[in-house]
């Protein structure tokens, strides 16, 4: 996997876990064997994926092989955009600059909390009844 001018990041959301290659090409994408549109089924999700080549103009520099698992489809593909930021960093130190502001680099901590003794879910509590 690892080549001599591969660039390497790992993306992560919720429980997905994204391991993302650049290396220099012609813009190919592939996750987990399959191209994105196959894989993610949704438009906007494939935009979303996209988004850290088109900030910083280098959608037909790299291809990108993804291997991601755990999750929903739109975790992994957040948790794939975040990968490909990374690895773009790692690439050209100068592409955070353009990556940080757009809050591309920053690892969204949002997960689902646990539940709790006494309550029925995480926050939802047992029914009250006066009587």
């Amino acid at each position: 996997m690892a080549e001599p001018n591969s660039y390497y990041g790992t993306g992560r959301r919720k429980s997905a876990i994204a391991r993302v290659w650049l290396s220099a090409g012609s813009g190919q994408i592939t996750i987990n064997g399959q191209s994105p549109s196959d894989y993610l089924h949704r438009y906007r999700l494939e935009q979303l994926i996209l988004q850290p080549l088109r900030a910083t103009q280098t959608l037909e520099h790299y291809d990108v092989i993804v291997k991601t698992k755990g999750g929903g489809i739109a975790g992994q593909a957040v948790a794939v955009r975040h990968g490909i930021a990374k690895a773009l960093v790692e690439a050209d130190e100068q592409y955070r600059g353009i990556l940080g502001p757009l809050g591309l680099l920053t690892r969204d901590p949002r997960v689902k909390e646990r539940k709790h003794s006494g309550f029925r879910g995480a926050r939802r509590g047992k029914q009250f009844s006066k009587r």
